[in-house]
């Protein structure tokens, strides 16, 4: 049986809940761009330890150009929060973060070389397949709510998100994930 204390104790929670939760698409939207901005600032510090262990010249390549695209995508969004008169703000992305540490965890378990690299690029298309996922959500939030220029913002992220998406497949395609394969069979061998 449940005491009157515990039912005043839920009540309370699903009060707090309500004057915490969103109450229209601006306050999605507005969510939606704290999460991402984490997101984005978080990727700027993580992806350094990812070029620094990627062993494929072709990898260490695409995630410094993927590390200079965060501080511009950074940029983007400061613009937008200025734009809707909004403070610049930060807001902890649980599933950023959850991405982020099993990437770091890929790295710390595999064998420096293909191996690791292509855990890298596994972790990393995650990372991006959430990001593609925010980015043409908010895009779609902006047009409705009629923030045209916060959409056009939103887009031209999002295209860069799907190209970098796309380059990684060819890098794991063209060599690594072949050359990670042939570490199976070395190890067999041994085995």
């Amino acid at each position: 049986m449940r005491t009157a204390i515990s039912k005043n104790e839920d009540v309370k929670g699903a009060m707090q809940a309500k004057s915490n939760a969103a109450h229209g698409l601006r306050d999605l939207f507005e969510n939606g761009l704290k999460d991402i901005y984490w997101s984005e600032k978080v990727l700027t510090k993580t992806l350094p330890n990812m070029v620094k262990n990627a062993s494929t010249p072709e990898l260490v390549n695409s995630l410094k150009s993927q590390l200079n695209e965060s501080k511009e995508h950074v940029s983007r969004l400061e613009k937008i929060f200025q734009e809707n008169g909004m403070k610049p703000t930060a807001k902890k992305c649980d599933a950023m973060e959850g991405i982020l540490k099993e990437a770091d965890g890929l790295i710390k378990e595999t064998d420096i070389g293909a191996v690791r690299d292509a855990g890298i690029i596994a972790a990393e298309q995650k990372v991006k397949h959430y990001e593609i996922a925010t980015y043409g959500t908010l895009h779609a939030f902006a047009k409705t709510l009629g923030e045209n220029k916060a959409a056009n913002l939103l887009a031209m992220t999002l295209d860069e998100k799907k190209k970098t998406d796309a380059t990684l497949t060819g890098i794991a395609m063209s060599t690594i994930n072949n050359q990670a394969h042939k570490a199976d069979a070395i190890t067999n061998i041994k085995a």
